[in-house]
This record gives structure tokens, C-alpha cells and sequence, in this order.
């Protein structure tokens, strides 16, 4: 049997003669390399992958084990790397790719005609050869660990040696792959349009024509019934500007959606995903559950964890540093703890971080999973999610990366109306969110702004006496936005301000800016109730909460000292609602270390309270009255 050094430079050459059918083609617009170490960009982007070149070496090699991964039916592996090099460097650096032979990817045309073959694609992740071995540069020998999930291919390990603004592939591994890469996996729960109904956003390798996508469901204990799914996916040309319409695209594979209907309230259910081959046999997933939304102004324990700004890290420790989201996973590791206890999350923009580079999406939704499978995860559109040049963005920059806002209004359900326009409400028990889309206008006129206004005096306060606005950017009021200045999106305040006070908003939650911030009940710049830790009856404005500290870079605050800020905090965290009953509500500012709370306020009001008249708030004078 030939060796497997032997079957890698076999693989290798076998990738240059693709290769050389890219002649000529380049890579499109070159990815940005940056320096810095979490600061909040995106590591892939750190590699100028449309500059690699081939210096294969007959006398290294890279060889990864197992070769089959999921073989216990595991969406997530363990993978060992082992690297020889005869002239290692400490630059060197090890990725991995995904589709394994990434050489054949069909590069964008470029009149650069200097440098040949290419390498069309970005690695899903990496890490420097001498991550695990101080001697790797006396040696030539390292031994790295990886965790690898399904993404519906195979893959492969490169050593580059040139760092990562200067690389040159030295060898290719072996290939390695799941066990089913086509597996249904990652399930997202999401409130549908109305109380009763939930959905289940999955991702597979089956297009419908291979396989009829369903979920098994029904009440914990009893018969379970089926319902179909919608399959939807997006394509390179989908994309609005670089790196995700170059280096940074990949196969999304496909994306299903199915409607639970008709739930009992406050009930528990179980279900998984199943996929109905054409040959008749079936596909599976795990089994998981979750809990239905009461029933709109029911009476019990109702809890809800809000943040925005979380992004992704990867537990093996991947790409250079480990804290490009230094504290995503303690944000998602705190609310796993406590999920027995959480029956809502809002993630409130700037999800994945992504940035153009689609592989990671499925990194996120993987590392969510336990949350999102089992209490609905609903988000809103961010502007890593959304802005892209000639898009119809709010804001012209390019933060999402040419994502501009198809990959977040895919990969997610929420129930608006246009996903394409990412504003909606839901209710959930006592509590009723009104959702805004910071990426599109929201001022006076606008479509946004008569939807928030609707949205806003839709609430029936005696059912549903917590009345929650929800933005990305601020709208409303921080201490440190553009880190030197105070107060929001001036044209944010100076709409909606006046719709915040006449609807009674209880309290108003933003990104955005990575950190935490709570005011006063605050309008016009002035606080309208004293006290810090607990509000009674008339409180005559609105409680306004920086809560972007999910996990990404934190920002700093500002010189400006403001009269309406109550508690500030530049760390990582998020905040807990629990509502008791109709009267009752606790605030909780928990962080994402140690989860403890740092923050707290709770507000007791009766329903005549809500009615009561405050300042700019009045119900108009008529001459019936």
C-alpha cells in the first residue's frame, strides 16, 4: 500500500493540474490584511489568499486523522494535524479548506496575469504551526488539534509558510469527512406570526429534489404528527460586493423552514428533523424540544435574555487569536447554564460577524444551537448583517462584508412581513417587542416609521403591560456612541422620541456600541423619575439600555458625563427580564464571566398607572371629552 505522504503530494499535484485550467482567472478584489488583536476584524480577512502561491515540498507533509468524522452521530470532531516541514518558519501557518480540493473553485477574471495557478477561496479557519509547539522552528514537527463540524463537505489541511500577507502553500493533507455531510443540523426556533405558532429553521446538504424536508412533532408524551418545510438558499451572484461575492463565498447548502401550528400554550413539545430520501428511507436528526409561548397577556413566570454584538470564537483556539469574539462563548456557555430558566433570546444584530465570509455562519449556528434549538432565538439586522455599497442600506459603508442582509434574512426566520425590510413585532405572554431595522429609515414618513408606530399602539397594556422597542444602532441614548460624543443616531432621537414617550415604552434596548449602559426614565434629555434600583406607578419616560456587549471587542466610554446615565459597564454581558405577573418586573444586568448580577432594577405598576397621563403623552383633547 503507498503511504499516505505519498497519496498527499499525489493529491497536491493532481490540485495543480485544476489549477492550472484558472489561468486565467484571478481573484477578484483583494482581501484586506489588517493588524490588531481583537479589535473586532474578521481573522479570514487577515489572509491574502488571492497572493498564495505554490512552493509544494517533496520532503513535507501534513497529515490529518481521523478520517471519518460523526462516526457516533456527532454534528461536531476532533481532528489531529500532523505537520514535517524541512525548512519551518515561525510564520508558518496551517488551514483548512472546505470543499477539500479548494483549488477548483472558478476564480473571478483579473487582467494580473503575473502570479499562477490560484487559489480562489478563503479557509474556513487556521492556526500557526507552532500554536502547540514552541520547537516547531528547531524541529520542523507539530501536532495541532482541531474542531471541525459539519458543513456538508469534506475537507483538507495546507501549510503555508510566507505568514499570513505572504503565503506560499508548502503541502495538502489527506482528505477527511463526515460520516453524512448532508445531515440535517443546527435547528433555529423562532416565534412565527401569531402566539400559537412556532418555527424551525434547519440546514442540510438536500436540495428538494434529492429529499422532502419535514419535522416529527408533538406534544411531549403523545402521538407526533408531521409537518413540511420550505427550502430556500442564496447563490454567489446574490451577494452585493466582495469578499462575499469573492474569496469569502461558499455553499450555504440549503436552508429549511417549517410552521408548527397550533400549540397549546405554555406546553412542551418535541420534535426533530427528517429529511424523506427518494428512495423511501429516511434521515434523521436528534430529538430536541421546546416550550410554547403562552398564551398573549398570560399570567405566569416569563423570562427574557436580550444583547446584541456576540459574533462567533472557536473552541480549538483557530484563527490567531482566540478573542476576535472574546466573549462569545462565555455569553453562550451563561445562558446554556441557565436555559432551564430562559424561555426568550433577542439577539439584537451584529450576529456572526461574518463579514463576507459565509463559512462561519454555519460556525455560529453551531455554536448556538443548544440555545437556539430549544427557546426561540430571534434576532434583528445589524449593520455587519446589512450595509453594503448601492444596496439600499441606510449607511453606504460595507460592514456586512457584501452580505448585504441575504444570509441573516435566510439562515434566520423571524416574522416580518418582508425579510427583505427586517422590522416585526411578536408577542410573547405579558410582553410585547416591537423590533426595529436600524439599516433601513426609520424617521418621520417613512414606511419603517409608520410600521414602529402601529407596532407601538397595538399593545394592549392591560394584557401586555411590558412595551419593549428594539433597534440595532442607538435610536435613543448612550454615553459613549462614536466613543467620544454622547446620545445616539441624532435622527433617531428626534423620530422616534416622541413615539417612545406617547406609547409609554417601558424600555428601550440597542447595540451597537460593546458595552453596557442603563438610564434614567429619560425624554427630552431629562430624567422623569428619581430613584436608581426600583420605579413604582407614573415613571413618565422611558428606561433606555445599551446592552451590546454579547461578546465582541468592547468599546470605551466617552469624556461626556451625562445626568440620565445610571450604570455603566465595559464588559462583557447581557440582560435578563423576568416579569412575575402583570405588575411585577425585574431588570438584570448579568456578565458573561462568571454570570452574576451586577445591575438590577425592578418596576411595580398597576394598569391605571400605564393609562395615566404624562407629559407629551396625553391623550388628545376632543369634544366628546
Amino acid at each position: 500500500m503507498r503511504s499516505l505522504s505519498f497519496l498527499s503530494m499525489e493529491y497536491l499535484f493532481l490540485l495543480m493540474s485544476i489549477l492550472s485550467q484558472c489561468l486565467k482567472f484571478g481573484s477578484g478584489t483583494a482581501a484586506v490584511v489588517h493588524a490588531g488583536n481583537g479589535d473586532g476584524v474578521q481573522p479570514l480577512s487577515k489572509i491574502a489568499i488571492h497572493k498564495a502561491v505554490y512552493a509544494l515540498h517533496e520532503n513535507a507533509s501534513v497529515k490529518a486523522h481521523p478520517l471519518v468524522l460523526g462516526t457516533k452521530g456527532g454534528d461536531s470532531d476532533w481532528v489531529t494535524v500532523e505537520i514535517e516541514c524541512p525548512k519551518p518558519s515561525e510564520d508558518d501557518w496551517i488551514a483548512v479548506f472546505s470543499p477539500a480540493n479548494f483549488s477548483s473553485s472558478i476564480c473571478q477574471p483579473s487582467d494580473d496575469m503575473e502570479q499562477f495557478p490560484r487559489i480562489c477561496s478563503a479557509p474556513i479557519k487556521y492556526k500557526y504551526a507552532n500554536d502547540s509547539d514552541a520547537d516547531y522552528k528547531k524541529t520542523g514537527k507539530s501536532s495541532l488539534k482541531f474542531q471541525l463540524i459539519n458543513q456538508r463537505e469534506d475537507f483538507s489541511f495546507a501549510l503555508f509558510s510566507g505568514g499570513l500577507s505572504d503565503p506560499k502553500l508548502v503541502a495538502v493533507s489527506n482528505v477527511i469527512s463526515f460520516a453524512n455531510p448532508k445531515a440535517p443540523l443546527y435547528p433555529r426556533l423562532s416565534q412565527g406570526k401569531s402566539w400559537n405558532e412556532m418555527t424551525v429553521t434547519w440546514t442540510s446538504g438536500y436540495n428538494v429534489i434529492e429529499a422532502v424536508p419535514f419535522v416529527e412533532w408533538g406534544m411531549k408524551g403523545e402521538s407526533q404528527t408531521r409537518s413540511p418545510a420550505g427550502t430556500l438558499t442564496f447563490h454567489q451572484n446574490d451577494m452585493c460586493a466582495p469578499p462575499a461575492r469573492t474569496v469569502g463565498w461558499r455553499d450555504p447548502g440549503f436552508i429549511h423552514t417549517s410552521f408548527l401550528k397550533d400549540l397549546w400554550p405554555s406546553s412542551v413539545y418535541t420534535y426533530k428533523l427528517g429529511h424523506k430520501l427518494v428512495d423511501g428511507s429516511y434521515v434523521w436528526s436528534k430529538s430536541y424540544s421546546f416550550k410554547s409561548s403562552p398564551y398573549p397577556g398570560q399570567d405566569s413566570l416569563q423570562r427574557v435574555v436580550i444583547f446584541g454584538d456576540m459574533g462567533k470564537a472557536e473552541r480549538d483556539g483557530s484563527n490567531e487569536y482566540s478573542n476576535y469574539q472574546p466573549g462569545s462563548l462565555n455569553t453562550t456557555d451563561q445562558l446554556i447554564k441557565d436555559l432551564k430558566n430562559i424561555d426568550i433570546v433577542f439577539h439584537i444584530g451584529d450576529i456572526t460577524y461574518a463579514n463576507g465570509y459565509i463559512s462561519q455562519w454555519d460556525q455560529f449556528t453551531s455554536q448556538v444551537e443548544r440555545i437556539a434549538s430549544t427557546v426561540p432565538y430571534m434576532i434583528a439586522s445589524g449593520n455587519h448583517e446589512r450595509d453594503a455599497p448601492n444596496s439600499g442600506s441606510f449607511y453606504d459603508g460595507n460592514d456586512s462584508g457584501g452580505e448585504c442582509g441575504v444570509i441573516a434574512e435566510t439562515m434566520f426566520y423571524v416574522p416580518a412581513e418582508n425579510r427583505a425590510k427586517f422590522w416585526y413585532s411578536t408577542d410573547y405572554g405579558m410582553f410585547h417587542f416591537c423590533i426595529a431595522d436600524s439599516e433601513h429609515d426609520w424617521r418621520e414618513g417613512s414606511e419603517q416609521y409608520k410600521f414602529i408606530e402601529k407596532c407601538l399602539a397595538s399593545a394592549d397594556r392591560r394584557k401586555q403591560p411590558w412595551l419593549i422597542f428594539v433597534a440595532h444602532r442607538v435610536l435613543g441614548y448612550s454615553s459613549s456612541y462614536w466613543k467620544d460624543a454622547s446620545f445616539g443616531e441624532p435622527m433617531g432621537r428626534e423620530s422616534l422620541q416622541g413615539l417612545w414617550q406617547k406609547y409609554k415604552v417601558d424600555i428601550a434596548f440597542f447595540g451597537h456600541i460593546h458595552n453596557y449602559e442603563r438610564t434614567c426614565p429619560v425624554y427630552q434629555g431629562q430624567c422623569m423619575h428619581v430613584g436608581k434600583s426600583h420605579y413604582s406607578g407614573t415613571v413618565n419616560g422611558t428606561i433606555h439600555v445599551v446592552v451590546g456587549g454579547g461578546g465582541s471587542h468592547l468599546s470605551a466610554f466617552g469624556p461626556t458625563q451625562t445626568s440620565w446615565s445610571l450604570y455603566k459597564d465595559s464588559d462583557f454581558g447581557f440582560v435578563k427580564l423576568t416579569a412575575y405577573n402583570h405588575s411585577s418586573l425585574l431588570f438584570e444586568y448579568k456578565k458573561s464571566s462568571d454570570g452574576n448580577v451586577y445591575d438590577s432594577f425592578t418596576i411595580s405598576r398597576d394598569y391605571r398607572d400605564v393609562l395615566a397621563c404624562v407629559h407629551d403623552g396625553c391623550e388628545p383633547t376632543t369634544l366628546g371629552s
